[in-house]
């Protein structure tokens, strides 16, 4: 099992959310960003990094909302989501090809990769 974590990005009443790119795992799927932990990080830690080198994003990462672990055909991840508070990004993206903030009764209307569906009713 590999432990991701993901940031559940608020800015004012939407949520951020991020389309994966073609060509990487999940491609064309709407996910709330984030990334693999390293062995020597903290949860926080790791999401901070994740969303600083996939979208040039700045986060004060609040409250753990969940975790939910998913079975994907090829692995099984354990995903960890984290509310945050969006505070500045470049949005220089690196494994997405789109991004929207959205209100959460939009949600539903995109794509959303599995493991990150059962946030929508934590948030």
């Amino acid at each position: 099992m590999i432990n991701v974590v993901c940031g559940v990005i608020y800015q004012g009443e939407k949520f951020f959310i991020a389309r994966r790119k073609t060509g990487i795992a999940l491609e064309g799927k709407w996910e709330f960003p984030g990334g693999k932990i390293d062995n020597d990080e903290s949860e926080e830690c790791a999401l901070n990094r994740e969303l600083n080198e996939e979208l040039g994003m700045q986060v004060k990462v609040n409250n753990k909302l969940g975790e939910v672990i998913h079975d994907y055909s090829d692995i099984t991840i354990k995903l960890i989501a984290y509310k945050c508070d969006f505070i500045a990004a470049t949005f220089a993206l690196t494994d997405h090809d789109e991004y929207k903030w959205v209100c959460k009764q939009e949600l539903i209307n995109y794509d959303l990769a599995d493991a990150d569906k059962p946030f929508i009713d934590m948030i």
